[in-house]
């Protein structure tokens, strides 16, 4: 009888177990927690939404794995209308149970094991865990020319979580000519595009990158963020439509199906852009409450010129030390050391609590 060795085992520990402790001591502020360590949305679904879901909720047959008509081509519409990305066909986009599962998956669904996968230095843990499950050797590197030349794909992430940071359209042309002369596979994910505070993100499918040409290039959108849709897992993906076929000829034979009430509920989320203005609106004005009050607490902000996080440090202090530090006062944030090992001087702090816990926090980074 063989050995088995447990996936588990070869990922690392999930990082928001390893802070318990921490959480526990923000919790016991007499004021209470204020909980900035997560990026999940706390603002309703939209109404229109909502009726959407349930509009379709008797539906009884199985769905498409690619996704209704009528999904793939809001989705089209959507892409081309928010991010200005022109020529996509109806086989070159695909909704995924969310984006978080699409990254973890992605090295597995286009057959990389093995092979080199570069991430960034500082990243979303996901996708590391993504390369580990495929069997893949992780690379951090930001720099296309100092990326390896045997690598099989590339995760980019711009506006970054947790930095904030923004690729210009420069850096994005960069990679993609890494791509065109490696045959690397670039899969950009983009689920913040439209929170642009500072900067304007550009997305990699846009013509000022791809001169349009998608071949090897994947963007991954969700509507978690800005159609507060985190508990419905409504992401997409979009690109080379060869690849996006190949992902789906995988999906559909592993199940990996969004449910049908969830698709028709993407497609009103998708159709007006009214509801992503307005809980854009909200988040600046939580980003900046917060933009105040914490370089009065000692704290320095950088980068942060897009998305749902603040990436900010305190002179002195690692990020174990800042979390502390922050937790006597009852905020919980995420240490920068979750991101990576360049993180370990920052915490990351997200503008995903109410407006009540927001204000709250501001007064006692102020006290």
């Amino acid at each position: 009888m063989g050995t088995r060795q447990p996936l588990s085992t070869v990922l690392p520990d999930f990082p928001w177990d390893t802070i318990a402790d921490v959480k526990a001591r923000a919790a016991s502020h007499p004021d209470g927690l204020v909980d900035l360590s997560v990026g999940g949305p706390v603002d309703d679904v939209p109404p229109t939404i909502q009726l959407a879901l349930a509009e379709n909720a008797a539906a009884p047959g199985y769905p498409q794995t690619a996704g209704t008509p009528e999904l793939r081509a809001a989705i089209v519409a959507a892409l081309s209308r928010r991010f200005g990305i022109e020529g996509l066909s109806s086989g070159a986009v695909l909704p995924t149970i969310g984006l978080k599962e699409v990254v973890a998956w992605l090295p597995t669904l286009l057959g990389l094991r093995g092979q080199t996968v570069v991430i960034p230095e500082v990243a979303y843990p996901t996708y590391e865990v993504g390369t580990l499950i495929a069997g893949c050797n992780v690379v951090r590197c930001d720099d296309p020319s100092k990326a390896p030349r045997d690598t099989a794909f590339v995760f980019l992430n711009s506006p970054s979580n947790p930095t904030g940071a923004v690729a210009s359209v420069e850096l994005l042309r960069s990679w993609v000519a890494f791509a065109r002369e490696t045959g690397a596979i670039i899969a950009s994910d983009e689920c913040y595009l439209y929170l642009g505070w500072a900067a304007e993100p550009v997305s990699l499918l846009h013509p000022s990158v791809t001169d349009g040409d998608n071949t090897g290039l994947l963007a991954l959108h969700s509507l978690s963020k800005t159609s507060n849709m985190a508990s419905y897992r409504c992401g997409m993906v979009s690109g080379d439509v060869a690849l996006v076929q190949e992902i789906l000829e995988v999906r559909k034979q592993t199940g990996l199906i969004v449910p049908g009430p969830i698709q028709h509920a993407m497609v009103a989320a998708l159709e007006t852009d009214l509801h992503e203005e307005m809980q854009r609106s909200t988040y600046a004005m939580r980003r900046l409450e917060l933009l105040k009050a914490l370089p009065e607490a000692g704290f320095v902000v950088d980068h942060s010129e897009a998305g749902l996080y603040l990436w900010a440090r305190r002179e002195g202090m690692d990020s174990r030390q800042a979390l502390d530090w922050l937790a006597d006062r009852g905020i919980l944030a995420a240490p920068g050391d979750f991101y990576g090992p360049a993180g370990a001087q920052h915490v990351r702090i997200a503008l995903t609590a109410t407006d009540a816990k927001i204000d709250s926090a501001a007064q006692r980074l102020r006290s």
